[in-house]
């Protein structure tokens, strides 16, 4: 194993731990993001195996990450001083562990019966908590729109809490195009059309998702097969946030094909 203690801002190697962390562009040149925490390193390791890197803070750390700091013992450790360690964090308290990655690559299936497409989306935790929904709900590909968030951004890891690792993501994706490709009925979330649950739902199903406050664009809405909306109480809030109308969508589906 080979160990640096990095006091410097100054480090070529924290410069470049600085742009994994903050640097969309820099992930996808080089195919690596940072994973914070014990529980996205422990996601990743089950299915692709040991990280490059693994960083950690000086002084103590939680007991969780001092044995997964420990089990890590043979790769290549950086140790960075408390609050240069706190740069490379998207939280405000530091879970002691950190490490550097190489993106995952998951096969998108060639006929997907059950697809998420997201236009727009611009908090990337907003956007990480819904592809652990899609996840969740048996999403087999998601597709990002090109004005999207990054999928592979600290924090939007950090939301997804390892759907990143089980789900295919296709971003800058031309979702009028994958609209025109997708086999199957594709329902456009708005404030207006028909309701979600009088959707026959069984067959193949793409929903489309747009962005947290504008929502859908108009060219997008008239690509899908039918406009959708959820109904609501009577005198209530004016409409759902992003995720929450993502989870309702996806959700009612998979309680259709149970």
């Amino acid at each position: 194993m080979s160990f640096k203690h990095i006091t410097s801002r100054d480090n070529p190697i924290f410069k470049q731990l600085k742009k994994f962390a903050d640097n969309a562009r820099e992930r996808r040149s080089e195919g690596k993001t940072l994973l914070d925490g014990v529980h996205l390193i422990e996601a990743y390791m089950a299915t692709f195996g040991l990280p490059d890197v693994v960083i950690i803070p000086e002084g103590k750390s939680t007991v969780e990450a001092t044995g997964l700091i420990q089990e890590l013992a043979d790769v290549s450790t950086v140790m960075l001083p408390t609050l240069m360690f706190a740069e490379l964090t998207p939280v405000a308290s530091a879970t002691g562990i950190l490490a550097l990655v190489k993106l995952p690559q998951l096969p998108v299936p060639e006929a997907p019966q059950f697809v998420l497409m997201l236009e727009d989306i611009q908090d990337p935790g907003n956007l990480g908590s819904m592809l652990r929904t899609a996840a969740a709900a048996g999403v087999e590909v998601a597709y990002l729109s090109t004005s999207c968030t990054d999928a592979w951004s600290p924090k939007a890891l950090r939301g997804g809490q390892g759907a990143q690792f089980v789900l295919p993501i296709v971003e800058r994706a031309d979702l009028i195009a994958e609209l025109g490709n997708f086999r199957g009925d594709s329902y456009a979330a708005t404030m207006t059309g028909e309701s979600v649950y009088a959707q026959d739902l069984t067959q193949p199903t793409a929903f489309v998702i747009g962005n947290e406050g504008a929502g859908l664009r108009k060219q997008t809405i008239a690509a899908a097969t039918k406009a959708i909306t959820i109904p609501m109480a009577d005198h209530s809030v004016e409409s759902l946030n992003a995720g929450a109308a993502a989870a309702v969508c996806l959700f009612e589906r998979k309680r259709q094909v149970l």
